[in-house]
């Protein structure tokens, strides 16, 4: 596998426009993948300044530090964003906080492209799914442990799939024969699960089971706002939080977070003037999302539900 099929970056000219490097002197890339978005910061960055790049993936640790060994100020952890916080050393550098954070919430062009991970329902491989492959919870655990009723939910919920019952049920019934083993037999209990009419149209029946299977594997929505939340409060003043999403949901949790730290007021929108004191922790610098432009569309069809937001850190306190 070559570096430059690791990950294709999303968006990248826009989220470097929005973080502008050159005013930077710490930046964070707290989804480093194959390390294509850091690759961009760092081309920009100034060489005085730092840039981490954390991943749960040690592979894709390893990928991206081969492709960004030529610059000495950036530094990999192997970690979870959800961690920031406490991953990174800050005061070593002399740091209060991050002048530019992104968040690239995908799953990697690697990630789906190895057949040995279990994230494509195209090509067979053992049921996995796990962004870290020291975590407890894999793909056959849930699809061949979980009850009925909790299968439902989760591809109901995290999928949006309209078919959720069915699909939940095929599962059900199949792996009373024997466990479902590979990506390639859960696709095909899925496919006959799903109307003949729905399949005629539209992506792989079975991507939205799969993409909700391996939220679950992942826990990428649980905490998921208060994480965003705390990266944000990281950002020095004037500092600028990138987030690119891939589904509703995420884009849901993301929108509302940041509507709030730009009007966190709590008072009745009839009081004459605001009580409560809170005051504005960021300004939105993205009205509408941004999405992909027709020749990134071409050159990446997986950008094609990509969501960019951001917003700029205000002087006032977190509360």
């Amino acid at each position: 596998m070559t570096e430059s099929s690791y990950h294709t970056p999303i968006m990248l000219e826009e989220v470097l426009e929005l973080l502008t490097p050159e005013r930077c002197r710490v930046t964070v890339d707290g989804t480093l993948g194959g390390g294509g978005h850091s690759e961009g910061i760092l081309e920009r960055l100034p060489q005085s300044s730092v840039h981490f790049g954390i991943d749960r993936d040690e592979e894709a640790i390893r990928a991206a530090c081969k492709r960004l060994e030529r610059f000495p100020n950036f530094h990999a952890i192997h970690g979870n964003f959800f961690d920031m916080k406490a991953l990174l050393p800050l005061a070593e550098y002399g740091a209060a906080g991050a002048d530019g954070i992104l968040l690239d919430l995908g799953v990697s062009s690697h990630q789906l492209d190895d057949g040995t991970r279990g994230f494509s329902y195209g090509e067979e491989a053992p049921l996995d799914m796990r962004m870290d492959r020291g975590a407890p919870l894999t793909a056959y655990d849930v699809v061949n442990g979980y009850e009925q009723r909790r299968l439902f939910e989760i591809i109901r919920d995290y999928g949006e799939e309209r078919f959720a019952w069915r699909v939940a049920g095929a599962i059900a019934d199949e792996r009373k024969k024997a466990p479902i083993k590979t990506t390639t037999e859960l696709a095909a209990v899925i496919k006959a699960a799903i109307p003949a009419a729905a399949r005629r149209e539209g992506p792989h029946p079975a991507r939205r089971t799969f993409q909700a299977i391996r939220i679950e594997v992942n826990s990428e929505l649980d905490g998921l706002e208060a994480a965003v939340r705390s990266a944000a409060s990281l950002l020095n003043p004037g500092g600028v939080l990138c987030v690119i999403t891939f589904h509703s949901l995420e884009d849901r949790i993301v929108k509302n977070l940041f509507r709030e730290l730009k009007n966190p007021c709590t008072c009745p929108p009839s009081a004459p003037i605001c009580t409560c004191g809170r005051k504005p922790m960021a300004e939105i610098l993205t009205g509408k999302p941004l999405t992909a432009g027709k020749d990134e569309l071409e050159r990446n069809p997986r950008s094609r539900s990509a969501k960019l937001r951001a917003i700029r850190r205000t002087e006032n306190e977190f509360s």
